[in-house]
């Protein structure tokens, strides 16, 4: 059975990810993609779906949005991905567009999407305002929980790929900034 061949993450996005990647990973074929629904279609990729919630068309900014449900930009594809990808011409924007390869997995009835709702946070970075709004939402998160978000070695360390004397000298190296206390206070707490 073909295993997953690439990821592909050009956002920002805040989820259960544990409980996803298990999702995906069981998909041993395609594409699979996360769609947000957000207030202004306009300015991303766009995907629409049929009343039986099954992807049906998907478009790069476009003018007329056909749906309010944007794709986020997280990316999981099979081994075809190279030959899609090498078979795609440059967009009237004169960029190749990740759109076109998720189209083509589209065409073949290979594309998995998976919508997501409340619970879920995608924050788009684009502007200098929506950079702006994801890192005081970070913060924000950060500091009412006492954890972080996206940290490397307590993943690395909760999946058992580290252990806790090597978590210990990872937070040593860091010295005593925030981020160093931090691996510290996991070797302390779960060690």
């Amino acid at each position: 059975m073909p295993k997953l061949a690439f990821a592909i993450c050009i956002v920002f996005a805040l989820d259960s990810a544990r409980l996803q990647s298990e999702r995906i990973e069981a998909r041993p074929t395609g594409a699979t993609i996360f769609a947000y629904h957000v207030d202004d279609p306009e300015r991303y990729g766009v995907i629409a779906f049929d009343r039986q919630g099954q992807a049906i068309s998907i478009e790069e900014k476009p003018a007329k949005p056909k749906s309010s449900w944007a794709v986020t930009g997280l990316y999981f594809y099979d081994a075809d991905i190279v030959a899609i990808a090498k078979t795609e011409k440059r967009s009237a924007r004169n960029e190749y567009e990740i759109t076109d390869v998720n189209r083509a997995y589209l065409e073949r009835g290979d594309l998995h999407v998976q919508r997501r709702g409340r619970g879920f946070a995608w924050l788009d970075t684009g502007t200098p305002d929506s950079l702006t709004d994801a890192s005081n939402f970070v913060r924000t998160l950060e500091k009412r929980r006492g954890t972080r978000i996206c940290c490397p070695e307590e993943v690395a360390f909760e999946k058992g790929y580290i252990d806790a004397a090597r978590l210990a000298v990872l937070a040593k190296v860091l010295g005593k900034n925030p981020y160093g206390r931090y691996l510290r206070r996991i070797v302390d707490e779960r060690g």
